[in-house]
This record gives structure tokens, sequence and C-alpha cells, in this order.
């Protein structure tokens, strides 16, 4: 049975890292799609487990051979999915998490309508802005930008065929895993169906 191939994405400041990395620790047959991107490390992140931290120069390169499965510009730095291996790791039943962008999202929903997108938010603006304030990793400028497209990009949640709202990252990661598991209920009914005709 094909894996599934689940985006998670939602505003910076609310949590998705936190809660993906969470997700991977508690849910069995899950793996991360690490995504490539030309902004700088933030302190801690290790190049290829992280991120693939690449030069402007390089993801371009890569754009041109048609090498991610999506990529976006967000506050001037490029972050994309390589290909790799994603559909190989599926087709053998892997379930993908993909943490990305709005922008990255709504291209993957075109490429593959099969995806599972799941928009996590944060419990209000306020919060939001507190816990980017709280990071300590923005520039003034930066943090500006980032909360003035926040409302827009909560708004793009409606997109999305689920939202999680993140008040505690266990209770989130719980939703998600009850998503998940409705998700394979629902993708191997009619392989289940048949299966008990047979007998």
């Amino acid at each position: 049975m094909k894996g599934l191939l689940v985006v998670v994405s939602g505003p910076s400041g609310t949590g998705k890292g936190t809660v993906c990395a969470e997700l991977l620790k508690e849910t069995k047959n899950l793996s991360y799609s690490i995504s490539a991107t030309t902004r700088q490390p933030r302190v801690g992140e290790v190049d290829g487990e992280n991120y693939y931290f690449l030069t402007k120069e390089s993801f371009e390169e890569k754009i041109r051979e048609n090498a991610f499965l999506e990529y976006a510009n967000v506050y001037g730095n490029y972050y994309g999915t390589p290909l790799g291996q994603l559909d190989e790791r599926r087709e053998s039943g892997e379930d993908i998490l993909l943490e990305i962008d709005t922008q990255g999202a709504l291209n993957v929903m075109n490429r593959c309508p099969d995806g599972v997108f799941i928009f996590l938010i944060p419990p209000s603006l306020h919060e939001l802005e507190c816990r980017i304030r709280g990071r300590g990793t923005e520039s003034k400028d930066s943090l500006e930008k980032r909360l003035s497209s926040a409302e827009e990009e909560i708004r793009i949640g409606k997109k999305y065929q689920y939202v999680v709202v993140n008040d505690t990252v266990s209770k989130a990661v719980r939703q998600i895993q009850a998503i998940l598991l409705a998700e394979h209920c629902r993708k191997e009914k009619d392989w289940k169906i048949e299966e008990v005709l047979k007998k």
C-alpha cells in the first residue's frame, strides 16, 4: 500500500518544527523529507539533518534541473523539497512528512492531489507574536515581515484538508496522529473489503 505524503505548514512561529519533531518520534512508519534552503542555519541546526543549506547559485541550478517537487522564495530565501527518492519511498509503503511553508504547500497540492494537507495555527495572533519574539532569531525587519504576513497565511489555511491548533505540542501531535490513522483507513477501505470477500 502506497505511503501517505503528509504536508504540515503554517505561519512562522507556529511551532511546526517542534510539533513535527515530536510527531516523528511518536509515530511509526513516518519519516522526514529534508528541505533545502538558502537561509543561514540557526543555532543548533545541522546541514543534512534539519535542512540542506545551499547557496543561492546552487539552489537556482537545481531549479533549472527540475530537482524539486516544489520550491518558493520566502522572505528573500529559497526553500524547496528535493525530489530524491520521495516517490520510491512512498511506493514502498513509507509515510513521508514534509514541513513546508504555505507557498510550497499550494504547489504540492497541484502536483500531488493525493497528499494529506495539515495547517498548524497558533491559539491567537498575540501568541504567535510572543513565540516569534521569544525565539530571538529575527532582526527587527524580519520580525515585522513575518507578523505582517501571518494573517494572510492563516487565511490560506482554509485551502487545507485539516487545521490543527497548536496550543500544546502533545495535543497537536495526537490530533495529527488521528488524522493519519483516518487517512490510512480511508485509503485501505477497498483493499480491506476485497480481502474479506475473498475469505
